[in-house]
């Protein structure tokens, strides 16, 4: 209580910082509170009465129960197999002395920087009816892509790479002087790993098959295109009965639903994995090869990983080939009409999908480094309350973002349904989480006492905060822009229920597409979206090299 009225003290007393922390309150409340609250009112009542009708129809309706239950199984699938894989990739590629590391993980990071159903367009093009392997390699004529395991197997291919990411900094953290230790006193390879590496790698990999199940089971446009009537899913369901049936209540019920295994497996990363956490090194390890791994071991796992390198390369260069080929399956002659489509009737969704990224990312970015600022470095009632609200609309799925911001702003007091501000506000509150738990982690590590010198040299706490603590977060900053802008410009599940005739996206553009079975166009929109993502990453980057070197200059020059 005493400490509560302190932080009250000094907020009545520094008005700068009461003005940004109500701010912050606002903002959090409205945009990211506010939607969720209405879904799940929505869910609530029919026609203006509350009723719990739409729930019991779990228990009634098989096609509900089969969206639950397919989209529990398959995220689980794929999160187990997805973190192995991603652990497997990030062993070979940090812990052993294989060639071609550098071009590996360049290319196992390309499914994360182009649209999230890339995967799915590039199974049609291989497997499906008139595939490149199916009908033209094997003569196939009844294959059948759809259903579970197309799914499945663009999940995988997507999201494994966010596991790999993941692990690659735990497996890098663990010095092979303890693995060197066990080996040593007499440990088999296999017991050093199973008794040493693994254990310490223990956390790491809950924490990654979390974020790959969050991401598949609120995954929206791989189901979309690949589930098929036949293997219903809840992300897609949702989408279904608010465009198809235009039944907003059972919309926002199926998106309950599906935000509750989503919330319950953030928290559980958040808050149980994140605090299991092993410190096994205190200073830089001389070396990072382990020994553990026998001759055949090594080259069995390295070539696992050129298998998946070499398929992502193959599912890229479908792509390529498909947005220059006239008809796929049919006619595959060479053409441009693909990409002139793109740049005449799709050039306003080109457009449109730039205009949406530029204007949101350095609004993400600036609210993330604000939000972390004021987390770690200032106290206030209500701290703890802000940091989750922040960061809530990570664990949030797409479609119930979506939803919910139709639910929240397509009447008064506020109505943004059809403009540009609702899709900027929507990007905006949804990637934040990244630069913010960036910023924190920064921060964290940064001496409160630079800044308190700062001030006691006659600096105010404006200026401060300028030339001293937002060049130290300037990092965590250009991350977090990177994420925004990459995300801004790939995202679909909740964008699709935003977008109108006056603003609309290429990722939205594909799936209509893939709908009219025109995947060449399809294609041709992914590669500009790529071709576009890779010129923005590098232009940042450019920016920040220049960047450090000025500021190197200033410091020490």
């Amino acid at each position: 209580m005493r400490r509560a009225l302190r932080e009250v003290r000094i907020l009545a007393r520094d008005p700068l910082l009461l003005f940004l922390v109500a701010t912050v309150f606002v903002l959090v409340g409205l945009f990211v509170v506010f939607p969720l609250a209405k879904v799940a009112i929505a869910s609530l009542q029919t026609r203006g009465d509350w009723t719990l009708e739409h729930y019991q129809l779990l228990q009634t309706r098989r096609l509900y129960r089969n969206a639950l239950v397919n989209s529990l199984s398959v995220a689980a699938l794929v999160g187990l197999v997805g973190t192995a894989l991603g652990f497997v990739i990030a062993f070979v590629l940090t812990r052993i002395d294989v060639p071609g590391k550098r071009a590996l993980h360049l290319i196992t990071l390309l499914p994360i920087i182009s649209p999230p159903f890339v995967g799915a367009v590039s199974i049609l093009f291989l497997f499906g009816f008139n595939g490149l392997v199916t009908k033209q390699l094997l003569g196939l004529q009844d294959f059948n892509i759809y259903g579970r395991w197309g799914v499945v197997a663009s999940q995988i291919f997507t999201f494994a790479p966010l596991a790999y990411l993941s692990l690659r900094g735990v497996l890098q953290s663990i010095s092979p002087v303890l693995e060197d230790a066990a080996y040593n006193v007499g440990a088999s390879r296999w017991q050093t790993f199973w008794k040493v590496t693994f254990p310490l790698s223990l956390p790491g990999i809950f924490s990654a098959f979390l974020v790959v199940f969050i991401e598949s089971i609120s995954d929206f446009g791989n189901p979309l295109v690949l589930a098929g009537a036949a293997f219903p899913m809840l992300a897609p369901q949702a989408y279904l009965e608010i465009t198809g049936s235009f039944n907003l209540s059972r919309g926002a019920m199926l998106a309950v639903v599906l935000l509750i295994p989503s919330l319950v497996a953030f928290a559980v990363q958040r808050y149980w994995v994140s605090k299991r956490q092993y410190v096994t090194v205190t200073g830089k390890p001389t070396a990072s090869t382990s020994k553990i791994v026998s001759p055949f071991a090594k080259w069995a796992l390295y070539a696992v990983v050129l298998a998946f390198g070499a398929l992502v390369l193959a599912f890229y260069a479908v792509i390529v080939i498909g947005a220059f080929t006239r008809v796929w399956g049919f006619d595959y002659t060479p053409t441009l009409q693909h990409l002139r489509y793109v740049f005449s009737v799709g050039l306003k969704s080109v457009v449109d999908t730039l205009v949406i990224a530029v204007v949101s990312t350095p609004l993400s970015g600036v609210l993330g480094m604000l939000v972390a600022y004021l987390v770690v470095r200032r106290n206030f009632p209500g701290k703890a309350a802000l940091e989750f609200g922040s960061i809530l609309s990570y664990a949030v799925p797409g479609t119930v973002v979506g939803i919910g911001y139709i639910l929240a702003f397509n009447g008064p007091p506020l109505i943004l349904t059809g403009t540009l501000a609702i899709l900027v506000l929507a990007f905006v509150f949804r990637y934040v989480p990244v630069g913010i738990q960036n910023g924190i982690a920064v921060l964290k590590q940064v001496d409160p006492s630079i800044e308190e010198a700062s001030q006691n040299l006659g600096a105010d706490a404006v200026t401060t905060f300028r030339k001293v603590t937002l060049p130290l977060l300037a990092p965590a900053f250009f991350s977090g822009l990177v994420y925004a802008f990459v995300r801004a410009m790939t995202a679909i599940s909740a964008a699709i229920f935003l977008v109108s005739a006056n603003w609309s996206l290429m990722t939205v553009q594909i799936l209509n597409q893939v709908g009219s079975g025109r995947l060449g166009v399809a294609a041709a929109f992914s590669i500009v979206t790529i071709v576009l993502v890779t010129i923005a990453i590098g232009l940042i980057t450019l920016f920040i090299e220049r960047w450090s070197k000025t500021t190197s200059t200033v410091r020490f020059g």
